[in-house]
């Protein structure tokens, strides 16, 4: 079924569309979950809440690219779970490496001014992004939106794990550079 077809059902507020965006992405999602939280129970969870925010937020929000849109949702709900899981002690899993590898590129400002610096910041992430070879910039994404471990992404790319580490490594060092250019304290 067309994406297209997909978004109609959800702005005619058909019930339908809810099964339709599962039977279509209920897989891709639940990876996402998973890549993040590392759990079946609370990845079929937040994929589920996945479809409840879509049918709450479209309309009046039209998404260009379906998949994604859904991906960012379900990501966002899987933080906050793994979150929420993990108040009181950081836990396993990819999460607390892959913060830690992007803290060499961002510092933490922690002044009033940080809701408008995240938004600037995620701005000019994407533009970095964007700029980046095709391979180099969808192993980014992998490994830091997606939260998948290194050795899944380096399979995905057909790259051996010490390959793809080497390739993200020159990347964060890449984006450090790009971002100090851009005035932010590194």
């Amino acid at each position: 079924m067309e994406d297209a077809y997909i978004i109609e059902l959800y702005w005619q507020r058909d019930e339908s569309a809810i099964s339709s965006t599962e039977q279509k992405y209920g897989s891709y999602c639940y990876q996402v979950a998973y890549n993040i939280l590392s759990d079946r129970e609370d990845s079929e969870e937040c994929v589920s809440d996945t479809w409840l925010r879509a049918w709450n937020v479209i309309p009046p929000q039209k998404p260009d690219r379906l998949k994604l849109f859904l991906a960012k949702i379900t990501r966002n709900l899987s933080l906050d779970c793994l979150k929420t899981r993990n108040a009181q002690k950081r836990g396993g899993g990819e999460i607390p490496l892959i913060l830690d590898e992007l803290a060499e590129c961002v510092a933490d400002t922690g002044n009033a001014e940080a809701e408008f610096m995240a938004n600037e910041l995620t701005r000019d992430v994407n533009t970095f992004v964007r700029s980046l070879p095709e391979r180099e910039g969808n192993l980014f994404i992998r490994r830091y939106f997606f939260c998948e471990s290194v050795g899944q992404a380096a399979w995905r790319y057909g790259l051996t794990e010490g390959n793809a580490a080497v390739i993200l490594s020159r990347t964060r060092q890449k984006l450090k550079c790009f971002l100090q250019q851009k005035g932010y304290e590194v």
